[in-house]
């Protein structure tokens, strides 16, 4: 069954539209101007239009015109007394019509324009779901070759105690020489659209091992868990197998943003990891609005505050406030809070004055490739 807009000024014909169409099992939506069909249009979509040529205020042709821009999936057929060859040629070349119907037309000749419309459609999104498919083979094949070719680095930066400000850890961020995939984002994004985030995250543990080797211990790597991830804990059980040797040190964050309750098996997952002596983090405390929910539910060892509410600590009391609100829970419940984001002095200054433990931001140093050189002569 098809949904066809019929729009005709003379009710008759749009009551004989309706007839024959509806004895062929459609749904027939009457219009009598072309401003109703525009409204009628931007409510629900249409698989074809029947417009006729000769409507007050907006003549037909405008009319599919602009039914082209509302839906342009909807086929569009002009019905006509008047058959002006030159102007009908003109808007079918511009693609605003799919087919004519001349009036006085027969039943059979009605049906038949359905029939053939509703067949283009049809073959119209059989090609573009081939396209659609082609088109996510290729980029899935690009993503393949990321992985494949070396072009996932690890990226670290320093995360500093608040008192003396040694390193006490580094946080493992993903970085890109793909000349595609040239960024996290469109990383991430392309692991998440070809449900290939455990391959990902596979590669990100395997560069995670090469820069636990390098590291002096006991200094501690923070590294991200996907939210997909933490459904498949099977999967999850594989890389912590990998990365088990280095266990005490590692430090798995979990977004705020992640929806637990929206992710089967999660508490799975956590159990597994916990229980294999990884830590676990709350990363981007702050910029979601399910904060206190996260904390009960995970009780991480490390609690990383955003950066949107460490910005510009040194001169907001309610930030100030807040983050000290924190540093007392965590101090009550023996975690360990991470401000991140910190760019200036007097920022780093509040945060040590009001409890913070550990300082992450560019006032400290920004994502590098390479180890700093007092690492590499600890190491």
């Amino acid at each position: 069954m098809a949904t066809i807009l019929a729009v005709d000024d003379d009710p008759l014909i749009r009551r004989c539209i309706d007839r024959i169409l509806r004895r062929e099992g459609h749904e027939v939506i009457q219009a009598s101007h072309g401003g109703d069909a525009l409204r009628l249009a931007a409510d629900r979509a249409f698989d074809v239009a029947l417009v006729d040529y000769q409507l007050p205020l907006l003549d037909g042709l405008e009319v599919l015109s602009r039914l082209r821009e509302l839906q342009p999936s909807c086929l569009r057929v002009l019905v006509t007394g008047r058959l002006d060859l030159p102007l009908v040629m003109s808007a079918v070349n511009r693609g605003e019509i799919t087919r004519v119907v001349e009036k006085p037309f027969q039943t059979k000749t009605l049906v038949s324009a359905v029939q053939d419309a509703l067949a283009a459609r049809q073959r119209m999104v059989e090609v573009a779901r081939v396209q659609e498919e082609a088109q996510a083979e290729r980029q899935r094949s690009v993503l393949t070759e990321f992985l494949r070719d070396g072009h996932l680095r690890l990226a670290l930066q320093p995360i500093v105690r608040a008192r003396g400000a040694e390193v006490f850890a580094y946080e493992a961020l993903l970085r890109s020489t793909h000349p595609q995939l040239d960024g996290p984002l469109p990383v991430l994004r392309a692991a998440e659209r070809y449900d290939m985030v455990h391959d990902l995250a596979r590669v990100v543990a395997e560069r995670a091992v090469e820069w636990l080797q390098r590291i002096p211990p006991p200094t501690r790597l923070f590294l991200n868990l996907h939210p997909d991830e933490l459904g498949d804990p099977d999967r999850v059980a594989e890389r912590a197998d990998l990365l088990a040797p280095w266990a005490d040190r590692l430090v798995l964050e979990i977004t705020e943003r992640s929806k637990l309750k929206d992710i089967e098996l999660w508490s799975r997952t956590v159990e597994l990891l916990t229980g294999r002596g990884f830590s676990l983090a709350v990363d981007d405390l702050g910029a979601g609005y399910s904060s206190l929910s996260v904390l009960a539910e995970l009780q991480p060892r490390y609690i990383k505050i955003d950066m949107s509410i460490v910005r510009g600590v040194d001169h907001d009391p309610r930030k100030q406030r807040l983050v000290e609100l924190l540093c007392r829970f965590a101090d009550a419940t023996g975690a360990v809070i991470v401000a991140e984001g910190v760019e200036t002095t007097a920022e780093a200054e509040v945060l040590r004055r009001i409890g913070a433990h550990l300082l992450q931001g560019y006032l400290f140093g920004r994502p590098e490739l390479e180890l700093p050189e007092a690492a590499r002569l600890a190491s």
